[in-house]
């Protein structure tokens, strides 16, 4: 039996405009609530729809019609989750996840429901009902890391369970690393003293790594995501060990968040490994993938839009 197509889309981040523009280069027509593909292909979003972009509102509206409708799967991002957090009570005075670890990184997103509290209350519960991860037999697909040691955790499992969010927003707690590999992605220590300035020149003292094709040994600077650098400093023979990485037999997975470069080729990470984030919220192209069926994946099963 022949497998169901998809078209895998990376992260949105409120770019209403590349989204239906690459809605309809992949074929998709509006239909009542949805856009539905005559063929009978469907959607698979990888997270963040919300925040920095001008049309975050259109965004949603656009993704839960076509979910709703049948047309498309949704999981959730680090911003859906990063969202949730900052706004729910930690019991303390505070909240789960504060302003300052946050960075505001909500404001766009809260200024454009600001004369819509009742629906944004909606969006919230929504938010929360996204699965972290989806596994569908021939493919796979999660917002940062395919961790196959710790997403059984999380498996049937919704932070619309109040004690759940907790456990996930809880340093040290199973729950925590499972949830913070899934939507965010591995970290490794930066060499005693060193930094590096991110994207959005951040000091950061651990970078974010790849998760598969792991060395027995490797400076720390070489495993970087979305591109690696140079810098003094191996990594921890330990540290290593406990990075997922992901076998190339298994199912081929997809995910978001690490901000490719724009210019960079778009082309599978490994034969079965496709990030689909070239940064479409920074000027760059928002990106599909034509999934049918293959276990290989190519790079001209690519497909972009930029406006």
């Amino acid at each position: 039996m022949k497998a169901q197509p998809y078209d895998l889309i990376g992260d949105i981040h409120g770019q209403h405009g590349k989204l239906a523009c690459l809605l309809q280069h992949l074929g998709y027509r509006p239909h009542g609530d949805t856009h539905r593909h005559p063929e009978g292909r469907k959607v698979i979003f990888l997270g963040d729809y919300i925040d920095r972009g001008p049309a975050i509102r259109e965004v949603l509206h656009t993704v839960r019609g076509m979910v709703e409708g049948g047309d498309a799967l949704a999981i959730m991002g680090n911003h859906e989750y990063n969202c949730v957090c900052a706004l729910t009570s930690d019991g303390q005075g505070g909240f789960l996840r504060s302003e300052k670890q946050n960075r505001g990184g909500q404001r766009a997103t809260l200024a454009q429901f600001e004369n819509h509290p009742a629906e944004w209350q909606e969006w919230l519960l929504w938010m929360k009902r996204l699965p972290m991860f989806l596994d569908l037999g021939g493919l796979r697909a999660v917002h940062a890391c395919w961790d196959g040691k710790r997403l059984p955790r999380l498996a049937g499992k919704s932070i619309e369970d109040p004690g759940f969010l907790r456990a996930c927003a809880t340093r040290g707690t199973p729950e925590f690393r499972a949830a913070e590999n899934a939507l965010k992605g591995p970290e490794l220590s930066m060499p005693a003293g060193l930094v590096f300035h991110d994207k959005e020149n951040i000091p950061r003292r651990s970078v974010r790594v790849r998760w598969w094709d792991i060395p027995e040994a490797s400076p720390v600077t070489a495993l970087a995501m979305p591109e690696p650098f140079e810098a003094e400093g191996d990594a921890e023979d330990c540290h290593l060990r406990r990075i997922p990485c992901y076998a190339p037999e298994e199912p081929p997975v997809f995910c978001g968040h690490y901000w490719m470069p724009p210019h960079k080729e778009k082309a599978p990470l490994a034969d079965n490994i496709a990030c689909l984030d070239y940064s479409a919220a920074r000027g760059g192209p928002l990106v599909a993938y034509r999934w049918e069926g293959e276990q290989k994946l190519s790079a001209q099963k690519y497909l972009t839009a930029t406006h």
